[in-house]
């Protein structure tokens, strides 16, 4: 039990000398037609890495005894050894045609599933079945119990697996190992107190291993709100058996069920065993992004740029969050490194698109807009954003022709008539572009600036009243829209009314916020690890 328990759950290839031992614990039961001498010779060659010359042999014996179900059973296992699954698994079921009762060969092929089961999604569900197979005529084979009870766990079949392993022997079931399994069962089911429980009689087992707590993390942070995962983790280093798998494992896990404290302190762990890992760093950035805590994912960033200088999700990332704090020129220099090194991924030149287009030359935005809409042609919102770029850079019949096509599209009907109304409100095309901002209120009935914009076309017609209908529309909407408010001050004042020093005085502290803010967004930072 000890040595394919870990092995299976570590998802690790059986040794050599291990497999070899349970062909030699059956060998006596199922006697080959060959000499006891051959049969030793072809083990002693395998255990000495002579693959070759124990083939050699094994073919010579199987050549005299055809019908021997043992001699499969080693042949099946030098397969294995050799990489090669489907003769392995073909030696391994003819092993167990000619002889019903060999339970190594049962053991062996099942083995030989788990090892399988990343490239093959019903390797485990072949497994099971095949241990079952076996139990059906050695109800008390320990083996296949207790590995029937760890498929059976990671199945989420909870009862079942329990009911291996009380099968096991007494001694076999107070094994850490055995204690993993129904913990988490016992956590699976539910069952808080019974799996606080044997994790605290695993803690205690003298051949405690790392794997017998990370293989049950994602079910205890799943079902027991992490504070168990996290005591049995604390309880391995206190043995001094916490490895950075450990850790990190614990904190991506906790990531994922949202507790975003217990994720940081165990990702911090990890970093403290491996300070050079990127991986676990960027971890910790995203970590302390959802935290909101912005500087402190710029001060991990910082570490892994230092190690990882071309890796463009790091400087990505780090854009993204200077977007986040308002840093402009940090977050333009990183997005313009990111498309530098990664030219073809779509969604930095998107962030790089959106970034530019606030600089003061929006026209440098296109190309990164237009590469994305030709990496993702069928995302119309990146057109839209193409002809915004177009707009601001006032090139209006570029803008059109983008964003017209596509202005129907219910995903961008608000934002894609509003552009195209303000265009034709710049060329003075009045009436086409009140349709189009109609049509925009139609899709989105709090769009403040499409008030403002239908405010300023009213004021350009003289139509002042409609003018201020729609500005105070736009501004009950959203108080401090800026385009509402100015066109608002140059209605009062043209209409000599007496709120307009009021009104003026808003709009200038309105301006001066605006300005402060993109000199916070301008300015650069200098974070250090």
């Amino acid at each position: 039990m000890e040595r394919t328990e870990r092995q299976s759950r570590n998802d690790t290839a059986h040794s050599l000398p291990a497999v070899l031992a349970l062909w030699m614990s059956i060998a006596t039961v199922y006697p080959a037609a060959q000499s006891p001498d051959s049969i030793q010779k072809i083990q002693q060659l395998l255990q000495a890495g002579d693959t070759a010359a124990a083939q050699g042999l094994l073919t010579a014996a199987l050549r005299e005894s055809p019908g021997n179900g043992g001699l499969y059973n080693l042949q099946g296992i030098i397969k294995a050894q050799q990489g090669d699954f489907v003769s392995a698994e073909g030696s391994f079921r003819k092993a167990i045609q000619l002889a019903p009762h060999l339970d190594g060969a049962y053991l062996n092929l099942g083995h030989l599933y788990q090892e399988h089961m990343p490239e093959d999604k019903r390797a485990g569900e072949k497994a099971v079945a095949v241990y079952a197979q076996l139990l059906l005529f050695a109800p008390n084979n320990t083996e296949a119990n207790y590995q029937s009870a760890v498929l059976l766990m990671e199945r989420k079949l909870y009862e079942a697996s329990l009911r291996h392993i009380t099968s096991l022997p007494t001694e076999a079931q107070k094994r850490a190992q055995a204690l993993s399994v129904v913990c988490g069962d016992y956590a699976g089911l539910g069952q808080a107190e019974k799996a606080e429980q044997a994790a605290n009689q695993m803690l205690q087992s003298a051949d405690l291993a790392e794997a017998d707590v990370t293989s049950i993390l994602p079910i205890l942070a799943s079902r027991t709100g992490g504070t168990l995962a996290f005591n049995l983790v604390q309880g391995l280093e206190s043995r001094h058996l916490a490895a950075f798998a450990s850790w990190r494992t614990l904190g991506l896990l906790e990531k994922d069920a949202g507790r975003l404290e217990g994720a940081r302190k165990a990702l911090e762990a990890a970093a403290q065993l491996q300070p050079n890992s990127v991986p676990t760093l960027i971890d910790l950035a995203r970590v302390a992004d959802d935290q909101k805590d912005y500087a402190g994912a710029l001060g991990y960033l910082a570490h892994a740029r230092d190690l990882d200088p071309n890796n463009a999700s790091i400087h990505f990332f780090w854009g993204i969050v200077c977007i986040k704090q308002n840093l402009a020129e940090e977050a333009y220099v990183a997005l313009k490194k990111a498309t530098a090194l990664d030219p073809n991924n779509a969604y930095y030149n998107y962030a790089m698109g959106v970034v530019t287009m606030e600089r003061t030359k929006a026209s440098e935005a296109i190309p990164y807009l237009q590469k994305y809409c030709e990496l993702k042609p069928r995302d119309v919102r990146g057109r839209l954003v193409l002809g915004v770029a177009y707009y601001n850079s006032l090139e209006d019949e570029n803008a059109e022709k983008v964003i017209s096509p596509v202005a129907n599209n219910p995903q961008i009907l608000a934002g894609a008539n509003y552009y195209l109304g303000r265009i034709a409100n710049r060329q003075g095309r009045y009436t086409e572009a009140l349709q189009r901002l109609k049509v925009a209120l139609g899709a989105r009935p709090d769009y403040a600036d499409a008030y403002a914009e239908i405010g300023l076309i009213y004021f350009k017609q003289k139509d002042y009243p409609k003018a201020k209908e729609a500005l105070q529309k736009a501004l009950e909407l959203n108080p401090r829209n800026y385009a509402a408010n100015l066109n608002l001050t140059m209605l009062y004042q043209r209409t000599k009314d007496p709120k307009a020093a009021e009104q003026m005085k808003r709009f200038e502290q309105l301006k001066a916020d605006r300005a402060l803010l993109e000199r916070e967004f301008s300015r650069t930072i200098e974070v250090r690890p």
